[in-house]
């Protein structure tokens, strides 16, 4: 399973404890016994095989019911806890309707929600793991990238018809515009994107909660500079886009957490889940 979610034979090794050769000398006596080739292997890089694919997708929920059963006898009564830190906006619009779908599956599990500051400089300490807002995740630990987004201006419906649907660079400079601090360069990106550099609008008022910002933007206070994801997710009609263009964002969600961590079985749990519930 290592093999597979890392996809290399030198980090799977490094994991179990075993050297490179041991591990290689693993699976080769698993393929073997299954007679069948299971990895394709290119220096330390190893994919499943179309077979090996289908034999892992029929053996992995079985290892996963053999680890449950054995846990339901060793720790029967307790729970499994998870310190998970997350950004406000995405519990809220991406984690929090998904999770009674995590707890019917893994009901002994559950989440202490941590919104706080500075969630990736806190991974390994106070917290388990983490989902981050970040254009690139702290290379020391595991990260695995949840989106791609685009930057998207958007407003109230009121300034929207006041200014136009595509307003010049001189009634922007009018404006005052709405910045999440987690997503500081999205704005120059999205001026270069329209040949606005030179722009230098009113005001910029900044938030460090995006659930803040969509909300200032829908009560006029000013042109929110967010992802387009942010915005489909709000379903907010009084809310109006700026602008048909797409603007690729320097910034994507990430789980982070400590290497190791990945086989405390909270962590894995969420993680496994995570990757196939494609939040």
């Amino acid at each position: 399973m290592r093999v597979v979610r890392l996809g290399s034979a030198k980090a799977a090794a490094s994991e179990l404890g075993l050297s490179p050769s041991a591990l290689s000398r693993r699976v080769q006596a698993l393929e073997d016994f299954t007679g069948k080739r299971l990895f394709t292997r290119q220096h330390q890089a190893m994919k499943l095989t179309d077979e090996g694919q289908t034999f892992y997708n029929i053996v992995e929920p079985k290892l996963e019911e053999l680890a449950q059963a054995v846990e339901s006898q060793i720790d029967r009564g307790q729970v499994l806890r998870l310190h998970l830190g997350v950004p406000s906006l995405f519990g809220g619009q991406r984690l929090f309707p998904r999770l009674p779908e995590l707890r019917k599956l893994h009901p002994r599990l559950h989440i202490d929600i941590d919104t706080s500051p500075n969630l990736e400089g806190r991974v390994g300490d106070t917290l388990d793991a983490a989902i981050i807002l970040t254009k690139k995740p702290d290379p020391g630990l595991y990260s695995l990238r949840l989106d791609n987004n685009r930057v998207y201006a958007f407003t109230s419906k009121a300034i929207a018809e006041e200014i136009g649907h595509a307003p010049s660079i001189e009634k922007l400079a009018k404006q005052t515009f709405l910045i999440h601090h987690e997503l500081p360069e999205s704005f120059d990106a999205w001026k270069a994107a329209l040949g606005f550099e030179k722009l230098e609008p009113a005001a910029i008022d900044h938030f460090d909660s995006g659930q803040l910002v969509l909300e200032a933007a829908a009560q006029g206070l000013g042109i929110a500079i967010m992802h387009d994801d942010h915005f489909s997710r709000a379903q907010d009609d009084r809310l109006a886009r700026l602008f048909d263009i797409d603007v690729e964002s320097p910034y994507s969600y990430w789980f982070v957490c400590r290497e190791r961590d990945l086989e405390d079985r909270p962590v894995r749990i969420f993680h496994e889940w995570l990757m196939k519930a494609g939040l």
